[in-house]
């Protein structure tokens, strides 16, 4: 099988198509179409659309002012990863080297012990390339990365320590805000490899220990089965608009789901009626495409009908 992640394909007996966001073995694949909903399907099934680039594949040249001043305000040597510009579930890893060096760059990937390359090429002066694709409603299981690079000029300049970078990505390195890299379709998460002295502040080292400490919000545990209709919700619904009320229903649902997943539990409910549609709809929207969930049913039909979802959390 050659189809990588992150590539555009077309179901052959169906009129779907959309991005390959998993890759189960040899011979299946996820696709996600429009819909953001995850189909398992064989690889015969599929083929490419010739013509269509979701991401930059070709190899681009940074002008004088590297990175936007915004970003980064000295050269170095960055990882950049990017959401896609279609489908927000993929990422793309950039190689940033805004040095007057070339770099030999080498990743591999460890997942197990079962280590893989990935990628081995000579990047250019103040040059962005792609270099891995990856699913980030999938980073649970995302394989660690081992980046390694050498420095090399033929200039009259000190030879620079080669570089060692492991990272087991989290979370958490997601959860600030992106920048704007200059030549990214987008903004990205951006990580300095080539930075290994550690800067202390010692003014604010002292201040801290004299720091009052933060009190810690205590997270209410939440019940077993969360109903959704709005009249549990609000005193004052006759008086509240079709978006007023989805959106006070979302924002319930929402706080539920981060303290569900807070206190480790193993599934919960969520009593959302029949009614349109539109709420049960836009729940299994998020659900679809939330890191911690591990698959969502309707729940006990004998009692709920199709007005509840049961939601298990990996």
């Amino acid at each position: 099988m050659d189809f990588k992640l992150g590539e555009f394909v077309r179901f052959v007996d169906e009129k779907r198509e959309g991005f390959i966001t998993k890759i189960f073995d040899e011979t299946m694949v996820g696709v996600t179409g429009d819909d953001d909903f995850e189909i398992p399907t064989t690889v015969k099934n599929l083929t490419r659309v010739h013509g269509h680039s979701n991401y930059i594949e070709e190899t681009k040249v940074l002008k004088t002012n590297v990175i936007s001043a915004d970003t980064v305000k000295e050269t170095g040597i960055y990882l950049a990863i990017a959401p896609d510009a279609n489908k927000a579930s993929l990422v793309h890893f950039y190689m940033v080297n805004a040095t007057e060096n070339q770099l030999l760059c080498a990743l591999n990937t460890d997942k197990n012990g079962v280590c893989r390359g990935e990628y081995a090429e000579i990047i250019a002066p103040f040059t962005v390339k792609k270099v891995y694709v990856a699913s980030l409603p999938e980073l649970d299981n995302w394989p660690e990365c081992i980046f390694r690079i050498i420095a090399y000029t033929n200039a009259d300049k000190p030879i620079t320590t080669p570089i060692h970078y492991k990272q087991k990505f989290k979370a958490k390195d997601f959860s600030g805000a992106t920048k704007n890299i200059s030549l990214l379709p987008q903004p990205a998460w951006v990580f300095r490899l080539d930075e290994t002295d550690i800067k202390i502040d010692v003014q604010k080292l002292k201040e801290s220990f004299f720091k009052v400490k933060e009190v810690i919000p205590i997270v209410q545990k939440p019940a077993n089965e969360i109903d959704l209709h709005i009249e549990k919700l609000s005193t004052s619904y006759a008086n509240l608009s079709n978006v007023e009320i989805i959106e006070i229903q979302l924002n319930y649902f929402n706080k539920i789901l981060d303290e569900a997943i807070i206190h480790k539990y193993k599934s919960i409910i969520f009593i959302h009626g029949v009614g349109n549609g539109t709420l049960k709809s836009m729940i299994h929207k998020q659900l679809g495409k939330h890191p911690q969930v591990k698959t969502f049913m309707d729940a006990h039909k004998e009692k709920f009908g199709y007005g509840a979802t049961q939601v298990f959390f990996k």
